[in-house]
């Protein structure tokens, strides 16, 4: 039986990130998105973050990676965007009324989405943004002897050539390491991962405008770590099959009927201990000229019935009635069911679709 959802529109913006995290410390978990955070559990009441940039149908934003960067006890977060050619952190002030004040970590150059993952296993994520033009850098947060963040951030660079659009992470060499996948390719983690250099594997060719991010999980069960890629901005939805016998990845389509598949996650939204595949429509991801813009929207959740996916609707229809993801939505138990709500941002609106189960 396929779950049911109640939608809820939090705020009419247009940004196109959120994130789940206690804001104010009371144990309640809040909403952030754009300039503004709202409160739990309602969501009812904004509170002002600060003012973030605008460029045409775009804000400067395109992620929201919760980290207490300066080690105060409080929760901060980590975005980027295409314009500002920056990564940043907005500093939560531990006051509902205050801006949160914004440092800039780096230059970094177009920035299309920001990631997050434990790449040297020490239980601290670290930032990679995706800049296609730009080499792969992995942001590692300065910490004090007792672990605390220090307010800066350490660069090691994996790369000399660009990227390209796309980056997913997972062990795919089967040794308990991150490796980083790319559109390309994917780089094994050696041991020492700033110190030793990480091979390349020029092993598959995914599309332009792959996701971010590109999943790294056994699909079929079979032992070996898969893909799964959408199209941020062409009709892509796949994963590719890793056949190590064989030294080759082979593409199964999942969903070729819809476009912009630009943010994906892989999270048990039923409760029966599987991961499901969860992903929507980047409404106007650029502006109404990608393939399929004009189609109607929808968000998704696909379930492995150990042959393929089935594909299951959480909301969909034509653009004002049907709601998409954004680039960078979010998934949190919000009344502590025990199932995953999911908050979705977008150029149409703010949302929470509560999961009923």
């Amino acid at each position: 039986m396929a779950l049911q959802f109640r939608k809820m529109l939090v705020a009419d913006e247009r940004y196109e990130s959120a994130a789940v995290f206690d804001v104010d410390g009371d144990g309640v978990p809040d909403i952030v998105s754009g300039a503004y955070w709202y409160k739990g559990p309602d969501f009812a009441q904004a509170y002002r973050v600060g003012e973030v940039a605008a460029n045409g149908e775009y804000f400067d934003d395109f992620a929201t990676i919760p980290l207490d960067v300066n080690g105060d006890g409080r929760i901060d977060f980590i975005t980027g965007g295409w314009w500002g050619n920056t990564l940043r952190w907005r500093e939560n002030p531990g006051v509902a009324e205050a801006e949160w004040n914004e440092h800039i970590i780096a230059e970094t150059g177009n920035v299309e989405a920001v990631c997050a993952w434990d790449i040297d296993g020490d239980g601290m994520p670290e930032i990679i943004p995706n800049c296609p033009s730009e080499p792969v850098r992995v942001f590692k947060l300065d910490t004090d002897a007792d672990g605390r963040g220090k307010g800066t951030f350490t660069i090691h660079r994996l790369t000399h050539t660009p990227q390209g659009h796309g980056l997913g992470c997972g062990d795919i060499a089967g040794n308990g390491r991150m490796d980083i996948v790319l559109r390309n390719g994917w780089l094994e983690a050696p041991e020492k991962p700033y110190e030793e250099e990480w091979k390349w594997h020029p092993d598959f060719e995914l599309p332009h405008g792959a996701s971010v991010p590109i999943l790294v999980a056994d699909v079929n069960r079979d032992g070996a770590a898969d893909l799964i890629v959408g199209g941020g901005h062409s009709y892509e939805l796949a994963w590719w099959e890793r056949r190590i016998g064989e030294g080759r990845w082979i593409r199964h389509p999942i969903d070729p009927y819809n476009s912009q598949y630009h943010n994906l996650k892989w999270i048990d939204i039923d409760g029966d201990g599987e991961d499901e595949l969860v992903t929507g429509k980047r409404y106007r991801a650029h502006c109404g000229r990608d393939p399929g813009a004009g189609d109607d929207v929808g968000i998704y959740y696909f379930k492995w019935n150990g042959e393929s996916f089935s594909k299951q609707i959480i909301d969909y229809g034509p653009a004002r009635v049907g709601t998409g993801v954004g680039i960078h939505f979010d998934m949190a138990d919000l009344t502590g069911s025990g199932l995953p709500d999911l908050i979705a941002p977008g150029k149409d609106g703010l949302y929470v679709f509560w999961n009923l189960g």
